[in-house]
């Protein structure tokens, strides 16, 4: 019965050690990631793309938004789209009227 437990504990010791083992190689892979798109485009710059406010939206308007706001994905969104509440800090939106025409841009 001793030995039950003494292997036991062996084996989760050995378990915690390997956990730790990998959470701290794992810890380093996102420091790469975070200077990767600090130097990158890890946010879009919505004050940087307000000319747009008032224009008629255009795929070459918007690929001239995203470029210029330093965004990764851009897409214009209608006043009746159904969109999803999930925020991405490198994606640009330009938000258009029933005629087309950009009323608001912003990021997210």
């Amino acid at each position: 019965m001793p030995w039950k437990y003494a292997s036991s504990g062996l084996v989760l010791a050995a378990v915690v050690l390997a956990g730790c083992s990998s959470t701290s190689e794992s810890s380093s892979k996102p420091d790469e990631g975070v200077a990767t798109s600090a130097s990158g485009y890890s946010r879009c710059d919505a004050a940087a793309v307000q000319y747009t406010v008032g224009k008629p939206a255009s795929a070459a308007l918007l690929d001239q938004a995203k470029a210029k706001a330093g965004a990764q994905t851009a897409r214009v969104l209608g006043p009746h789209d159904v969109v999803t509440l999930e925020y991405r800090s490198d994606r640009l939106n330009l938000n258009t009227d029933d005629s087309g025409t950009v009323n608001r841009v912003n990021c997210g």
